[in-house]
């Protein structure tokens, strides 16, 4: 099994984003900790990035949880598993030593909850301990579908609020739980929260008519994640193309 399946679409943030310098001292101390590969910043800044109007004034957009795993696409033929990808890379399901065995673990978990399709191409995230820090505390590796995550881990409040730049910071730093989390948690009797990576917009009718209709949002593209750390020039309605072209030249 060594079919080569498409790489998945890089998805766009429906806001501009722009890179700002952070205090030195302060990416040495806790950029580890924020994620950050060098002194700098690349934020969401208040300003709609051209072509992606729809996420802010279509009724048919929703908001469904980004999980914060790793991307993983199969396929499968009369029920077999015939390919399996991570982003770019092959894996072999068959390679049990020194392999990947923690995905292939997660497929079959998914397997056993009925979320694998015996016919076709499907996307989605592999979770569990040894993925991004296992922000969701499971005990098991589990591969989730994104089409199941459209219809399970919607954010039915979303068409309540105004779409704009404060109101969806606001949502994001106080408010915005991993749904995925609160449905494990609630069989294990638990009633914690635990705070979800980001979100997708989908737009269903903009994809039937072969439109853009993905876009994301994280918590991390917004100045408040990064607590402790000292951001330069940051002004949330961004810099002018000049300003951008002055601070690099």
């Amino acid at each position: 099994m060594n079919e080569s399946l498409s790489d998945f679409p890089k998805i766009q943030c429906p806001f501009i984003r722009q890179t700002f310098p952070i205090n030195k001292d302060h990416f040495k101390q806790r950029g580890h900790k924020h994620g950050l590969r060098g002194p700098e910043v690349y934020l969401a800044v208040n300003r709609v990035n051209p072509g992606y109007e729809w996420v802010f004034d279509d009724p048919d957009t929703i908001a469904v949880e980004k999980l914060n795993g790793t991307n993983i696409k199969l396929k499968t033929e009369k029920g077999r598993l015939v390919a399996l990808q991570n982003r770019k890379n092959v894996i072999d399901p068959l390679q049990i030593i020194s392999g990947k065995t923690f995905i292939v673990e997660g497929i079959f978990r998914a397997i056993g909850k009925g979320y694998v399709q015996p016919e076709g191409e499907q996307a989605g995230e592999c979770l569990g301990p040894k993925v991004q820090g296992n922000p969701y505390k499971l005990a098991f590796h589990e591969w989730y579908p994104f089409e199941k995550a459209i219809n399970d881990l919607r954010y039915k409040s979303f068409h309540e609020h105004e779409r704009n730049f404060d109101n969806w910071s606001s949502w994001f730093k106080d408010w915005l739980h991993s749904r995925y989390y609160q449905k494990s948690a609630a069989k294990l009797g638990l009633d914690d929260k635990v705070f979800a990576e980001g979100v997708v917009f989908y737009n269903l009718k903009r994809k039937a008519l072969n439109q853009t209709y993905m876009a994301k949002l994280r918590r991390d593209m917004f100045d408040w994640f990064y607590e402790g750390i000292e951001i330069y020039g940051y002004d949330k309605k961004g810099r002018d193309e000049a300003e951008d072209q002055q601070a690099f030249d």
